[in-house]
């Protein structure tokens, strides 16, 4: 091809189209085919990367038909599923139909399971045999069920308590009390696919749970008469408390909270609960049936499972993304301002959620509302030396976003480092000052740390206390076990039993929680 210059060419128009087709034929003979070869070759890798995928889905998923193949039979427990209300019978029923439907399942579980056991299976650790010191039917209160405590007096306002994954309304019952004696209804309602078997956490869906915990509001305002509504949610349940709360910026139907308490809250959690119900794909040929379940263990506890569905972590996780995706659009629309004040009571040591998720999550994206987050940081005086992560050291800097902050936050940590005596870093929000205060409380000597299922209990808890108050028993005393020997003995892995399962800084959190109530009432 001639190129004419300007100079050349008496005509301009051809001179900028002779010079633009040379450009545009050099581009396709020098770049086509460096193009193609890219294309051909990004083609390839993601051919070898998908059959490489395949084959390592093929080799886990064949690896978890084996595991299951080879497993230990399911035993009863594992395997009749009771029938609970859906959300939409939930949704369009009463609090009578739902108490009358939860003894029709408990009446279900006794006989197709504590009926129907082999000899084998009645044994005293075995929650579900009617011999045993741990069945729950031989206590004064089956704290598996939902349960209404009323005030003395004329009530003066409503509060909601939603447990937590694999527990039952027994988890926050200290916090019912501590409403009900300053004049609040309090509701505690059984989640669904809880306090039953385990196996009723292999059929359920998370918008039961929320259709459930409307319900709870409903019935908590109309014995309140509709006066102040505080929610209160512990590990799964506070997921499900922030969400209602959100809800109701969308649905003026729904009632709205004054506040918000937080345990432990399931805002965020590992990445694995995303590809769990992978895990559980065998399970739909019946030889490999165990796949479903991630944990199975034996049933000790009177009041919580210890065998766990891979259902009950896909169910957790699609509720955290749930809730993180309506976040961020209440966030992006200005609105979140309109959320009550949350207050959260969090460890900042947490291997079932996320402490971080609970921090970038919610906490850094509300506005400056009355909220208030309270961390509980390891015990720094615990002399374990080199066997304590480097990283611990700093987690809360690395935890908490710069001052100025938007909410209140409270660290309840060591007065210095070789001390057990706890005090308060209070940072008030907008503020870059911060100021200790000593508390009338102290770390364990025996705990580095506190954990996710201590927050709601105090140490004289019957059955997760390490002081264990002589006065109330349910078989079993699981805080107080400090086991040491050989392994092979115990029916139970040690981890079940070392994690610290009481809060020495109850007191604190009860103290704060009367405050947020007296708080509220002067108010009105």
């Amino acid at each position: 091809m001639v190129v004419l210059n300007s100079q050349q060419c008496h005509n301009p128009e051809l001179w900028r189209q002779s010079n633009g087709m040379m450009r545009l034929g050099s581009v396709r003979q020098t770049r086509g085919p460096f193009t193609f070869a890219m294309l051909r070759k990004a083609l390839t890798v993601t051919i070898y990367t998908v059959v490489a995928a395949g084959l390592l889905l093929a080799a886990g998923l064949s690896f978890r038909a084996w595991d299951a193949f080879r497993a230990e039979p399911l035993e009863p427990w594992h395997t009749f599923v009771p029938r609970e209300l859906s959300a939409e019978e939930i949704d369009q029923g009463t609090w009578s139909q739902y108490v009358e439907t939860e003894d029709r399942i408990f009446t279900e579980v006794q006989q197709e399971v504590s009926q129907k056991l082999d000899d084998d299976e009645r044994v005293p650790f075995n929650r579900y045999f009617v011999g045993s010191p741990v069945y729950p039917g031989h206590f004064t209160t089956n704290w598996n069920r939902s349960y209404v405590m009323e005030p003395r007096g004329p009530p003066v306002g409503a509060a909601v308590f939603l447990h937590g994954l694999t527990d039952s309304p027994y988890s926050l019952r200290h916090l019912a009390n501590l409403y009900r004696d300053k004049g609040f209804v309090a509701v505690g309602i059984r989640m669904p696919g809880h306090g039953t078997v385990p196996a009723g956490l292999t059929k359920v869906e998370w918008q039961d749970w929320m259709a459930a915990t409307r319900l709870a509001v409903r019935e908590a305002l109309r014995r309140s008469g509709g006066q102040r509504l505080h929610i209160i949610g512990f590990s799964n349940g506070g997921a499900l408390a922030v969400k209602y709360a959100l809800d109701t910026l969308d649905n003026d139907h729904l009632a709205r909270p004054e506040r918000v308490i937080l345990l432990s809250p399931m805002i965020g959690i590992t990445q694995f609960a995303r590809y769990a119900g992978i895990a559980g794909w065998p399970a739909y040929f019946p030889a490999f049936a165990r796949a479903a379940w991630l944990d199975v263990l034996p049933e000790f506890n009177p009041f919580k499972y210890n065998s766990f569905p891979v259902n009950g972590a896909r169910q957790s996780y699609l509720v955290t993304q749930a809730l993180q995706g309506q976040i961020i659009r209440a966030s992006e629309r200005g609105t979140l301002g309109q959320l009550p004040p949350i207050h959260t009571f969090q460890s900042v040591v947490d291997f079932t959620v996320s402490t971080r998720a609970v921090i970038t999550g919610l906490y850094a994206r509300l506005p400056a509302n009355g909220s208030e987050l309270t961390l509980f940081d390891i015990n720094r005086s615990a002399k374990l030396g080199p066997l304590v992560r480097q990283s611990a050291d700093t987690m809360v800097e690395r935890l908490l976003p710069n001052v100025p902050r938007s909410f209140r936050t409270t660290i309840i940590t060591n007065a210095n480092p070789s001390s057990l005596k706890a005090i308060e870093r209070l940072t008030i929000s907008g503020s870059t000052e911060e100021t200790a205060t000593e508390l009338d409380l102290s770390f364990s000597p025996a705990a580095f740390s506190l954990s996710h299922v201590a927050l709601p209990f105090p140490v004289t808890d019957p059955l997760y206390g390490s002081e264990p108050d002589p006065k109330e028993g349910y078989g079993v005393n699981l805080g107080s076990l400090s086991p040491r020997g050989e392994r092979g003995v115990l029916v139970v892995p040690l981890d079940a039993i070392v994690r610290i399962s009481s809060n020495p800084f109850y007191p604190y959190v009860a103290r704060r929680i009367s405050e947020s109530i007296d708080s509220g009432a002067t108010k009105q």
